[in-house]
């Protein structure tokens, strides 16, 4: 079963209506409206330095910690949104889904370009906490969207799985919570790849979203690149997000009778 490109480029004007209202009511009736992309990973950033590098006592090498764990903190802060938005886009929309004929695609799609803004806004605190710190940055600063685009295909792959799975169990909206929570740990948001044991890190690099922090923290403050963790972790997402698609498909044509 073939992904209909053609037809899923015809309704871009419906993913751009879904994005801006995802945006939209996200922000609607909030006191301080988009400044909470500032504030969230600026809270988290604090947070994690007390914790775990003033109690728990984690190094982050020549550069200081709240540089260091930033980066890792918006973008896994994109991923883990993108994530929870793209496994309940489906049963969220129910009245769209039942009433019109859509590539249903273009939900969960949607769901994943609607963090794309709060990443673009958040990474002004990134470059903020570099100037404030008087940490030079780094010279791949040009790719950080390429790693962006490794998150997205991750959160897409895996939301794909999820908001097909969601349709038939409702279980799963219970269980994304504790998923995205376990996945953080698994995840070097706030500590270095070279904590984890040498025989364990082929299994920690099958996590995409390895490479991809790994990377960002690359293209912001410079350092060797992270080459193993960035090809293994491109050849996972890209495993993901094939696979999710290929499920979302066999299942789509039973996603307005199920839900």
């Amino acid at each position: 079963m073939s992904l209909k490109w053609e037809e899923l480029w015809n309704y871009r004007e419906l993913l751009y209506f879904l994005v801006w209202r995802d945006v939209k009511v996200r922000y609607k009736q909030t006191a301080i409206g988009v400044i909470w992309v500032l504030f969230q990973p600026l809270a988290t950033t604090i947070v994690f330095t007390l914790v775990f590098h003033r109690l728990a006592r984690i190094q982050s090498g020549d550069v200081p910690y709240e540089v260091f764990v930033i980066p890792g903190v918006l973008l896994w802060g994109y991923f883990s949104g993108s994530l929870s938005r793209s496994s309940v886009s489906l049963v969220g929309n129910a009245n769209l889904i039942t009433k019109v004929y859509f590539p249903r695609l273009v939900v969960p799609l949607a769901a994943v370009c609607t963090g794309w803004i709060d990443f673009a806004v958040g990474f002004l605190v990134v470059l903020g906490m570099t100037f404030l710190y008087g940490v030079p940055l780094g010279t791949g600063l040009f790719f950080c969207p390429l790693f962006l685009l490794l998150a997205t295909l991750a959160a897409l792959g895996a939301g794909l799985w999820l908001c097909a799975l969601n349709v038939k169990y409702r279980d799963v909206g219970h269980v994304i919570p504790f998923l995205t929570q376990l996945w953080m740990f698994l995840t070097p948001v706030f500590y270095p790849s070279d904590f984890v044991p040498g025989p364990w890190r082929w299994a920690f690099g099958l996590n995409p979203m390895v490479g991809a922090i790994e990377g960002l923290r690359w293209s912001v403050l410079g350092s060797s690149f992270p080459c193993a963790p960035v090809l293994i972790s491109t050849v996972v997402a890209f495993f993901l997000c094939g696979s999710g698609l290929w499920f979302f498909q066999r299942m789509e044509r039973s996603f307005a009778d199920v839900i």
